[in-house]
């Protein structure tokens, strides 16, 4: 299996290659690819040094699966050139995701819909994947009406300068600035740039990828997302309506049987998730399950996951993982 990792030498690209290395992902040949800046720079995988190289060395040499980290506009230019050599695509930018044509993959919700001529598969936003993750269970079970989403995110969803921002102001230093404002003692109400509407379009992703992922346009989805001074993962403070009532222990047995999925919420042992707590690990965690008293059939939960793993590299290593089981590479 020839993968090429396309965004190797950033945050998520170099998350992408330790996923690869702890799953025993199958790989014959790695075929790290990046910017012309950092070609014949090397990068370490299991033991062994690898030259970086360009994007269309990268496409000429034919890899079974290029998984992307190098922002929209790459992805856009560079995607269709992958894919027109034989490759598939798994990319973790937006450019691909509200595109009909190309399916919107959360494995464990969705990889089934996946054929051979899916040579594009969307990665969906960190935020929404571990969302999803946590109500596409119970949307079967108890059918969705509404949700009301409160992000706390990281700043590595950000990258390597907003990481360098906090660590600056931490120490007292002037530096370089990711964020228009101080990130250290401070919570930013803006995530991506704003549109037309008033909202972010981090915002604006959590309400259609849900859409798109769970396959109903009706789940009206409103969103705030706020950029938080952690590095360990993305929180999510989440509201469900639903058609249907529910009980909670019901809910709590539903998650614990969820792939992917880890129930944290013991209020005897003040046990909840925690990014501290989520950072390197591959999980969504779901606690603070909770009814809502001031509306029936809706449920209060907390959702937390590190952004880098299940949010963006683990999520498009699982989406490689099914191609090769089910024989669509």
């Amino acid at each position: 299996m020839r993968i090429a990792v396309v965004g190797a030498t950033g945050m998520v690209g170099e998350v992408m290659l330790k996923v690869l290395a702890e799953r025993n992902f199958p790989v014959t040949e790695l075929i790290p690819v990046a910017s012309e800046r950092s070609v014949g720079k090397e990068i370490e995988y299991k033991g062994t040094k690898y030259k970086v190289v360009g994007m269309q060395t990268a496409v000429d040499m034919k890899a079974d699966i290029a998984v992307f980290s190098a922002g929209g506009d790459t992805s856009l230019e560079w995607a269709p050139k992958f894919a027109a050599a034989g490759t598939t695509v798994i990319d973790n930018s937006s450019a691909w995701r509200m595109d009909p044509t190309k399916k919107l993959v959360v494995p464990e919700i969705n990889a089934s819909t996946l054929t051979k001529e899916d040579k594009i598969i969307a990665n969906p936003n960190c935020s929404t994947i571990q969302m999803v993750l946590a109500l596409a269970p119970l949307h079967k079970k108890y059918n969705i009406r509404r949700i009301i989403v409160s992000t706390y995110q990281s700043i590595t969803g950000t990258g390597v300068k907003a990481v360098r921002q906090l660590e600056n102001e931490y120490a007292g230093i002037q530096g370089e600035m990711a964020y228009k404002y101080p990130i250290h003692r401070n919570a930013i109400p803006h995530c991506d740039s704003f549109e037309d509407n008033g909202y972010t379009k981090e915002e604006m992703k959590l309400v259609r990828e849900t859409q798109k992922i769970l396959g109903d346009n009706t789940i009206r989805v409103t969103a705030t997302a706020v950029r938080v001074p952690v590095v360990g993962g993305h929180s999510e403070a989440v509201n469900v309506e639903f058609t249907n009532d529910f009980d909670v222990n019901e809910v709590r047995e539903i998650l614990h049987n969820t792939d992917g999925v880890v129930v944290q919420d013991n209020l005897d042992t003040f046990t909840y998730p925690m990014p501290l707590y989520a950072e390197g690990k591959n999980d969504v965690f779901v606690g603070r399950i909770r009814r809502d008293e001031s509306q029936e059939n809706t449920l209060n939960m907390w959702i937390v996951a590190d952004n880098l793993r299940k949010g963006a590299a683990t999520n498009t290593i699982q989406i490689a993982e099914y191609l090769i089981a089910a024989g669509l590479v």
